[in-house]
């Protein structure tokens, strides 16, 4: 299996054998369950839908969804993720990925949906330097001229302006498996994940290493 669904659960420390401390994000991932069966024949290629197991009650499921989950035989749950199978392997609906699927010292990617910053001016978004922080100056975090006036007479596209900033997918590649702990389905991964706490994240195997 090439990844798993898990949720973020948040930074910690790890003291190595030499004492040194190694700052890890905990992920509790999975276990989850085989929503469906991509294949081949029927799709045009070879994957598996995985659903993070956690409780989703009936009435707030939609029907087309609860009839999706009712033909795999799974009880309905709230985050379901495409993920791409290992070679020569085969899973079926109804079957268990959990956490054990990654060993210590192996590298992932993980992707989830950043912190979300509202809207930001260009000083913040973009690394404008802004103008003097000096009284009087009148100019400090606007951002500047957008073009001239007769020619061309429009802002060109791309301008970087103001705007919302954050909130969308972000990966993070090439992350070291530092511990697995398959009891409580616990990965330690080392260095930062994208995403707040309780934050969905998809794990995957790292195509670089």
């Amino acid at each position: 299996m090439e990844g798993i669904l898990g949720r973020k659960l948040g930074m910690t420390q790890i003291y190595a054998d030499d004492g040194t401390a190694v700052p890890v994000t905990v992920i509790k991932a999975g276990p989850c369950l085989v929503v469906q069966r991509k294949t081949v024949a029927t799709d045009g290629y070879d994957a598996v839908q995985l659903g993070l197991v956690e409780e989703r009650p009936a009435k707030r499921v939609p029907q087309p969804l609860a009839g999706h989950f009712k033909k795999a035989g799974v009880a309905p749950v709230r985050k379901v993720a495409e993920l791409a199978l290992g070679e020569g392997e085969e899973l079926n609906p109804g079957d268990e990925v959990k956490a054990s699927i990654f060993a210590e010292k192996e590298w992932v990617d993980v992707a989830g949906t950043g912190k979300g910053k509202g809207y930001q001016g260009v000083v913040k978004r973009h690394g404008f330097a802004g103008g003097r922080a000096t009284h009087g100056s009148m100019f400090h975090r606007a951002p500047g001229s957008i073009g001239a006036s007769a020619y061309p007479s429009r802002v060109f596209p791309g301008m970087r302006a103001g705007g919302r900033m954050g909130g969308g997918q972000v990966t993070v590649k090439n992350l070291q498996v530092v511990k697995v702990d398959a009891e409580q389905n616990l990965i330690y991964v080392r260095g930062a994940v994208p995403g707040p706490k309780s934050g969905y994240v998809t794990i995957r195997r790292a195509k670089k290493g």
